[in-house]
């Protein structure tokens, strides 16, 4: 069997896992009301589907590094892309609605390792010089998949049927695993401590019960008892787990990571981006579905561009980021993006649906100036003995600041009220300047960014005494 270079392997397997898994998040929302109907339940009955898919993600993201530290990068991501696919099939399967929500806790499993673990893989095995290119590509996946759920899960249930929303992801994940098994390496493994029991259990089910609360939250109202009873048992729990943690000899999140400067601030900046990125994500296609009308599969069309637009200025970004730097980047993404989502505040129902789709085109053109700069600068100086933890903890803050952003504009939204049949324009107007707001806090924090802390990332400058 040949051996294929890891540079080239490791992309592949993690972009292709990634993909799914981040998919699997935004797909299933367009067929929720297929499937009540198939099992005959009530359309609220159905979100238990996606609630349970994200309950699982905060149970097992945070125990990534430690498993990935422990059996190795291979075996880890192996085991979770299989535990996915195999669970994916399920779904597919299923013949009740409590049947779909099993498997889609097990789904959840393997998905809420693949992604921290892929990107550990990808930090090993690219020098921080090489990154950039390195998390273009890693990008793709991240970018296209939640734009891309409501289109393609539109696409399939109308075509097909809502079982090949799950079904959809076997061949590409059976192929992902062949290709991983045959050609990925262990690598080195760290020596990983002894399994930290109370860590394991105050993050999962403290991030469970607040992922719980901010999903519920804004549909169903906050003032539901079990959305405050959720709400206050995961920040309880979470504050305990900072004192646990803080405590332990080997926690299994180690919060001691966020003592690393540029760490502390990527991560900072990557919540509130994200909150304000996903949270327009999911507060136009309700717009354009609610006050303008549109049928889902036109709405997803229409927000699709975001996409594009950031897959194309990260192809540029990834090049010029090693001579300027992440700060002047993260600056101009995230002004352009407070700047852009503010224009959205302003259309109305009569504005051309070319509008709608310009402004989307150039909210994926500002937050490609984000997500490479602020990935790359995140991790420069991280030893690498801690990537496995770091990317778990990089990747439940981007669960939250997402969890957190849909629920946050969402809230302000319900609480301005409606005009009788759903949101008004003055309440989707708010989400769109709240949002707006989250860009604008998260470019105040990208201030703090010091490009000298990611030297390492970038090309040395030359210097005028080696000029010939």
């Amino acid at each position: 069997m040949p051996k294929l270079s890891q540079k080239i392997v490791v992309p592949v397997v993690y972009v292709a896992a990634v993909f799914m898994s981040i998919l699997d998040s935004t797909v299933v929302n367009v067929t929720l009301p297929v499937i009540a109907r198939r099992f005959d339940v009530q359309p609220e009955q159905g979100h238990a589907v996606v609630i349970g898919y994200l309950l699982s993600l905060a149970v097992f993201m945070p125990a990534s590094g430690w498993l990935a530290d422990r059996y190795g990068v291979k075996r880890v991501f192996l085991a979770a892309l299989a535990l996915f696919v195999a669970a994916s099939a399920l779904c597919g399967l299923a013949m009740s609605l409590p049947e779909l929500v099993v498997f889609r806790v097990v789904q959840g499993a393997g998905g809420g390792m693949l992604v921290p673990v892929g990107m550990t893989m990808v930090l090993r095995i690219f020098a921080p010089a090489e990154r950039p290119r390195a998390t273009r590509l890693m990008n793709i996946a991240t970018i296209i998949a939640p734009a891309s759920g409501p289109v393609l899960g539109g696409l399939l249930t109308v075509q097909l049927s809502w079982r090949y929303v799950f079904f959809v992801n076997v061949p590409i994940g059976a192929l992902a695993f062949l290709f991983g098994l045959l050609f990925l390496t262990g690598g080195a493994d760290t020596v990983a401590t002894r399994f930290d029991v109370p860590g394991f259990l105050l993050s999962g089910t403290g991030f469970a019960a607040a992922v719980y609360a901010l999903s519920e939250g804004p549909d169903r109202g906050w003032d539901q008892p079990d959305v405050i009873a959720t709400g206050v048992l995961g920040v309880g729990l979470l504050a305990v787990l900072v004192l646990v943690e803080l405590r332990a000899a080997g926690p299994l999140l180690n919060l001691r990571l966020l003592g690393n400067r540029p760490f502390r601030t990527g991560i900072s900046v990557q919540v509130l981006s994200s909150g304000a990125f996903l949270g327009v994500l999911y507060l136009m296609p309700q717009f354009l579905q609610t006050a303008r009308g549109f049928d889902p599969l036109t709405s997803g069309l229409t927000t699709f561009p975001e996409a594009l637009g950031a897959m194309a200025s990260i192809q540029v970004i990834a090049r010029i980021y090693p001579r300027i730097g992440p700060r002047r980047l993260q600056l101009i993404g995230l002004t352009g993006l407070a700047v852009d989502v503010g224009a959205m505040g302003l259309i109305d129902l009569s504005t051309p649906r070319w509008q709608i789709i310009v402004l989307m085109l150039l909210a994926g053109v500002s937050m490609g100036f984000v997500f490479m700069p602020t990935q790359t600068a995140s991790f420069a100086t991280m030893p690498t003995e801690h990537l496995g933890q770091s990317s778990a903890l990089y990747n439940v803050g981007r669960q939250l600041g997402s969890a957190g952003g849909v629920a946050g504009l969402s809230t302000v939204v319900a609480a301005l009220g409606s005009d009788g049949e759903g949101p008004g324009l003055i309440a989707y107007r708010a989400g769109f300047f709240t949002a707006a707001t989250l860009a604008l806090l998260a470019a105040a924090i990208a201030l703090t960014t010091r490009d000298a802390d990611a030297a390492s990332t970038m090309k040395p400058r030359e210097r005028v005494g080696d000029r010939g």
